[in-house]
């Protein structure tokens, strides 16, 4: 989404990185065992065919990236294809699902530091806590996106610690033959339970399109934003196999799977269990650096899609730090009010039902996004290849069942909230008598 002026502070390599790998890893890595135990080596099949499927889809929109790096993906990469309208619902969509998860993971903040201060519990200060959080990580990114890519470095560092902690310490009781009475080796391996370990897994590997959403704020974005998406992509997807793995087949799974605190449980049984308490502030840090980079990308949509003229030009005000502060308000209003409103759920159905919801909007995404490069490259827009074109179908194919894997509630909410964006569209098409259909030389006239 090219056009007006170039934002003057901008975020680099590392930042880019930090950006994709705290985007990917909140808090839910945390939990993921307690379901993925009791599947065994299942879930280990099931963490490769799941990074797997989303390094296709990595694949398919880096050539998109190489093109557009510095736009909005989830707009210009469908409307580069299939035209504004196509990208403004797919965009809209998708920055609903943004500050959807900025309260997700702030119930999740409360969810893990409620085992410090049990306090927290109390739903009405639970509430006020998790709206705190949220408008606290709002005014740090007030001042910048270089001040935020920072704390998104430092807090990236500080989750990734109890996650490398993990793959040493079940390196190391492989090696010495001290892992116990553990039985990882006491589940039947079957199609079924793969398939269940796969679609849970997928939830995790969410976020990593970060970088290629806010590309006009990336340095040098048509090099930056493919090669940190892939790395960032790979090193999260990396930690998470090994991370998890070790935690499911070395402890026993009813053990894990009855644990609040799968992490904690590992560290208490083989280290100390003092280490419980820990772990949960770590967890928390987790979740406070994606809250973090997401409260980045929700004002970024709001101002991207401004300067395209698919938004009133109220959206596109930046104060001095180049912030698009009032879409950035704004998405963190909306944010605040999903977390008031819903705080009765209890912790645990809230952040379940939010999850679901935000991963099948955020599949629509990459399956519009595979779709477009398969629609480029066809056009001769982009670098095509049989090997191209059979990433980008499987990244499709894989797109399609992990949709269907959601569940028909949490589909049918996704395409519910798509669906707002119609006539926010059409009102923004009668004020003007063309649209722009992307930041990209020869995009197809809608």
């Amino acid at each position: 989404m090219g056009g007006g002026n170039v934002p003057r502070r901008k975020l680099g390599f590392a930042m880019c990185v930090a950006l994709v790998v705290g985007n990917m890893i909140g808090s839910g890595v945390f939990l993921l065992p307690v379901d993925l135990a009791p599947l065994g080596w299942n879930s280990v099949y099931g963490w490769l065919i799941t990074i797997g499927g989303t390094l296709c889809l990595v694949a398919a929109m880096a050539r998109l990236a190489a093109l557009l790096g510095d736009s909005c993906a989830p707009f210009s990469y469908p409307a580069a294809a299939f035209g504004p309208a196509a990208g403004f619902l797919i965009a809209w969509s998708y920055w609903i699902s943004i500050w959807v998860t900025t309260a997700t993971l702030a119930v999740a903040v409360v969810r893990n530091l409620s085992v410090l201060w049990p306090g927290l519990a109390a739903p009405a200060v639970g509430a006020g806590f998790a709206v705190g959080v949220i408008w606290l990580l709002t005014i740090i990114n007030a001042f910048g996106v270089r001040t935020a890519g920072r704390l998104q470095v430092v807090t990236t560092l500080l989750k990734l610690l109890p996650l490398a902690a993990a793959i040493l310490l079940g390196a190391w009781l492989i090696g010495s033959g001290d892992a116990g009475t553990a039985r990882y080796d006491s589940v039947a391996i079957d199609p079924g339970s793969i398939n269940t370990a796969a679609t849970l897994t997928l939830f995790a590997m969410l976020g990593f399109e970060s970088a290629m959403a806010v590309g006009d704020r990336v340095e040098n974005a048509e090099r930056v934003v493919p090669r940190a998406t892939m790395w960032g992509t790979a090193i999260t997807g990396l930690i998470y196999l090994l991370a998890c793995s070790a935690v499911t087949l070395l402890l026993p799974p009813a053990a894990v799977h009855a644990s609040s605190s799968p992490f904690a449980l590992f560290f208490g049984t083989f280290v100390d269990p003092r280490l419980g308490a820990l772990v949960a502030a770590f967890a928390a840090i987790a979740a406070l650096g994606a809250i973090n980079g997401y409260v980045l990308m929700q004002g970024e949509f709001l101002f991207a899609l401004s300067r395209s003229g698919l938004l009133p030009a109220w959206f596109g005000s930046q104060n001095r730090f180049d912030v698009p502060i009032r879409a950035s308000i704004l998405s963190t209003l909306l944010a605040s009010a999903l977390v008031l409103v819903n705080f009765s759920r209890g912790l645990a159905g809230l952040f379940q039902f939010m999850l679901l919801v935000t991963t099948s909007v955020s599949i629509l995404f990459y399956i519009a996004g595979a779709l477009a490069g398969i629609r480029l490259a066809r056009q001769g827009r982009i670098a095509s290849s049989p090997g191209y074109l059979a990433l980008a179908a499987a990244g499709v194919g894989y797109s399609i069942w992990a949709f269907y894997g959601a569940g028909i509630e949490a589909s049918l909410w996704s395409l519910a909230m798509s669906a707002t964006g119609v006539p926010i569209y059409l009102l923004m098409r009668r004020g003007r008598s063309t649209l722009p259909a992307a930041a990209s030389p020869g995009a197809p006239p809608e």
